[in-house]
């Protein structure tokens, strides 16, 4: 099956991201013709006044797929904004796309307040899944890992790919969802991890890095002295120690927790040390990357080299169809 997903360059990938959809993207790119973008145009929505964002996270995200496991040889690694077929195909999805597909979506509908608060009430926010649409049926994209909660920015995709075939009579593919399970990853502050609320510990970090971030973590909230008993039920850093720590150890902090026999403080410093080892070979690998900037050039440029030749395949068939190839 061909795969397409990819992230958004707003900001550098944190531990949600793995277990959200990196991990899973590891396993698929044995068995399946993957394609993995950098989405730095997604990226502009809501970060235009921060232009730099459009490079800045780009190499970054990627070393990070690199030093978790996403192989060059057996996934193609694109940028978004290096495939300018993209801009075509978009451009032509945005032409039959009623509004009141638009209007029902709802990341549109649910955050307009937010958006503009930030300055992010703009035609491209508002057409952000025509553009995802693009994405996925320039590479003829037949599956799309998400999670549940994202089966109907999917439905939108598929909808609209059929619409188009209906009106112009081509054969682009309807994507299908991969439904993955996406746990909810807490955050430093106790709510679900996201770029958008900076409560983030990044995917890779130094050991010094993840100890200062640990130490800002909310914790059962009703356990206000050192010697209060806590409840590891209720506290965000328990809930990261269910992801990072060894069974047997997690037992005995779940005991010791309970009976105040440590404090939040030494917790912590379980989790971080725990987290540290977890990331110790990737920040290792990723390091190699970085310090040999024209191996990891090489390896963005043969993949968009080769996402950009499918692209322009694409849009020959599409342009054929459309009868209007060399036409003026």
């Amino acid at each position: 099956m061909r795969i397409l997903s990819g992230m958004r360059t707003t900001q550098r990938l944190h531990i949600g991201n793995y277990f959200g959809a990196l991990v899973n993207w590891v396993k698929l790119q044995e068995s399946n013709q993957c394609y993995f973008g950098a989405m730095n145009w997604h990226a502009l929505t809501d970060h235009f006044k921060e232009p730099e964002l459009f490079y800045t996270f780009t190499r970054e995200i990627i070393s990070d797929w690199l030093a978790y496991g996403i192989k060059p040889e057996k996934s193609v690694i694109f940028v978004q904004s290096k495939i300018p077929e993209l801009l075509e195909l978009n451009m032509l999805f945005q032409m039959i796309t009623p509004l009141g597909w638009l209007d029902r979506v709802t990341t549109w509908k649910d955050s307009i307040e937010e958006m503009k608060q930030k300055d992010a009430h703009n035609v491209g926010r508002y057409t952000y899944p025509v553009l995802q649409t693009a994405d996925i049926a320039i590479f003829k994209g037949e599956g799309v890992p998400v999670g549940q909660d994202q089966v109907p920015h999917l439905e939108f995709s598929r909808e609209l790919v059929r619409r188009f075939n209906f009106i112009y009579k081509t054969k682009l593919k309807e994507p299908k969802p991969l439904l993955t399970e996406t746990p909810a990853i807490t955050g430093l502050d106790g709510r679900k991890m996201s770029k958008s609320y900076d409560n983030f510990i990044p995917l890779i970090a130094e050991p010094e890095e993840i100890k200062a971030l640990t130490k800002k973590m909310v914790t059962d909230p009703k356990r206000v002295r050192r010697n209060d008993p806590g409840n590891p039920d209720v506290c965000p850093v328990f809930k990261l120690h269910k992801l990072f720590t060894q069974d047997a150890e997690r037992a005995q902090i779940d005991s010791d927790c309970r009976s105040a026999a440590i404090g939040c403080g030494d917790c912590k410093l379980k989790l971080a040390g725990n987290i540290s080892s977890f990331m110790a070979e990737p920040l290792e690998k990723k390091r190699k990357y970085l310090n040999k900037p024209s191996e990891l050039d090489e390896i963005i440029e043969h993949g968009c080299t080769k996402a950009r030749a499918e692209a322009k395949k694409t849009m020959d068939e599409v342009r054929d169809t459309l009868k209007w190839q060399g036409r003026v």
